[in-house]
């Protein structure tokens, strides 16, 4: 059989991945009445998506929340800048159903500690889900990342920190803009997220819903109540919008596109027409590098498809699982 379709899997479920990591399960921690910069899982958390498959865990020196359902091969589910387990809200349950999914707030973004020093750097991010991942103990055979969530996943599987079956890109995030904008953004985004106030003037103005709405729906997407409202408490809070600022001025894709020849599991890039955060027409570049990448586009969906049309995605991944034999 040709490498990306050999029957290959491991049977996990969510209790299986929570009994290997309990040394390093952690009750969420106390709310702290002065602490008004972060969210906190007592006051924010309290009718979080998802709530119930919901933990705490100790890797690699920060303190994660993830969640964890289903039965079955382990699939892990990546966010995109300034997101969180949310925006898997109605996608997780419905993959529940075939996988172990497995879904971390991404340092600095949610619940999960902050990182000192090159933590939020594309190298930064993978070394500490790589640590995750070890702690978890769990061999994903399926990865799914959105925007730069995807790039994370790639540069993991680059490294050999993952080998999955395959790997999906949501509107991913893979090229950076051209040299001339993209030193002058990095420089940017730098010098507004070395300035204390700035990620409190930012999250002063987001937390409000009608600046919220606003800014989800220039991603080309157009979310329901709910998700509008997650969003917003979110961006409510400093530490999200200031790890999501740092993210953006450290982030460098050049090395990873370098690499990308290199990739070995199948990838397929999910583009939804109406993305206005990542031009449709990136996904026709990346290819371009690895002629082997597969793309699927989905007419009028914008940059959060995955969570306009949760139904839909979670078909075409069940599709492409059983494509890439990460399914039985």
């Amino acid at each position: 059989m040709p490498p990306r379709c050999r029957p290959s899997w491991r049977r996990r479920g969510a209790a299986d991945v929570a009994a290997r990591a309990q040394p390093r399960i952690l009750a969420p921690a106390p709310g702290t009445a002065a602490d008004a910069t972060r969210p906190e899982w007592s006051r924010d958390g309290a009718d979080w998506p998802n709530r119930a498959a919901s933990s705490f865990v100790e890797a690699g020196g920060l303190r994660w929340h993830l969640q964890v359902m289903g039965r079955g091969p382990v699939l892990l589910l990546v966010h995109g800048t300034a997101a969180s387990t949310h925006s898997w809200r109605d996608l997780m349950p419905a993959l529940a159903e075939r996988f172990t999914v497995v879904a971390p707030d991404l340092p600095g973004h949610g619940f999960t500690g902050i990182p000192a020093g090159h933590g939020l750097t594309l190298p930064g991010m993978a070394r500490a889900l790589g640590d995750l991942v070890a702690a978890l103990d769990i061999a994903p055979v399926l990865v799914v990342g959105h925007s730069a969530g995807a790039a994370i996943l790639l540069r993991m599987t680059l490294d050999g920190t993952l080998a999955p079956r395959g790997v999906i890109g949501l509107n991913a995030a893979l090229l950076p803009l051209g040299e001339a904008h993209a030193a002058l953004f990095s420089r940017l985004a730098r010098v507004l997220a070395g300035l204390p106030f700035v990620p409190r003037l930012f999250a002063w103005q987001a937390s409000r819903r009608a600046v919220a709405e606003k800014l989800l729906a220039d991603t080309g997407s157009r979310l329901d109540r709910r998700g509008i409202d997650l969003y917003a408490r979110l961006f409510r809070y400093p530490s999200h919008i200031g790890s999501a600022l740092r993210m953006m001025a450290q982030w460098d894709l050049r090395p990873l596109l370098r690499d990308l020849p290199r990739l070995a599991a199948p990838l397929l890039l999910v583009v939804g027409t109406g993305d206005r955060a990542v031009p449709p027409h990136q996904a026709t570049q990346v290819r371009q590098r690895l002629p082997a990448t597969r793309i699927l586009r989905l007419p009028g969906l914008g940059h959060l498809a995955h969570e306009e049309d949760a139904e839909r995605v979670a078909g075409l991944i069940l599709q492409e699982a059983a494509a890439c034999g990460a399914l039985p």
